[in-house]
């Protein structure tokens, strides 16, 4: 299998995910600031940091699925960048998932420019280190937002959530080779 490949067995999971909590809650997210998402994608990333570093996971959720969470909170992000935050839910399921399709389209085609490049460089990544990426992108999206979402010379929040969402795919698909994911879905 190439990358691209298993870029989309790795996004019709977090994809399934998404449908599904949508049906369980709709587009609930859409009153999050972007301060919230970004806290909400540093409690996976922490979380995953922890295990990674202690070994110990009390609470029994799997990286994997943190990690999925990762993806579909970086397209929330996106999403809430694009269309602004609500204060009620202002969206329908249906249109909150074409907003994801979009995205994640987005997401790939990033990705493939990005891996030519740099030559499938996260390859030969440790995981630990996609996560620290990770936690560093959320930490510039903090920055940035506490600056009135404004950058001198660097890209924007929506930059560093593609970073984010295509490393979070760049683990598990080091999982999926290792037949290490636990996410059935």
């Amino acid at each position: 299998m190439n990358t691209a490949e298993e870029f989309d067995i790795i996004t019709a999971r977090c994809r399934k995910i998404y449908t599904l909590k949508m049906k369980d809650y709709g587009p609930s997210w859409r009153i999050m600031r972007p301060q919230t998402v970004n806290d909400q994608l540093f409690i996976k990333a922490k979380r995953i940091r922890e295990i990674e570093t202690t070994g110990v996971n009390l609470v029994g959720e799997s990286i994997d699925g943190e990690l999925m969470a990762i993806v579909n909170y970086a397209i929330i992000g996106i999403i809430q960048l694009t269309e602004g935050y609500a204060d009620s839910v202002d969206m329908t399921a249906e249109h909150a998932t074409e907003l994801y399709d979009k995205w994640m389209g987005e997401a790939k085609a990033l990705m493939l420019r990005k891996n030519h490049d740099y030559g499938e460089a996260w390859r030969d990544m440790f995981p630990a280190s996609l996560t620290d990426i990770i936690l560093t992108k959320i930490n510039r999206n903090k920055s940035i937002a506490a600056n009135d979402n404004k950058t001198l010379i660097s890209e924007g929040c929506d930059g560093n959530y593609f970073d984010m969402l295509n490393y979070a795919v760049f683990y598990l698909i080091k999982m999926l080779e290792k037949g290490e994911l636990t996410t059935k879905n």
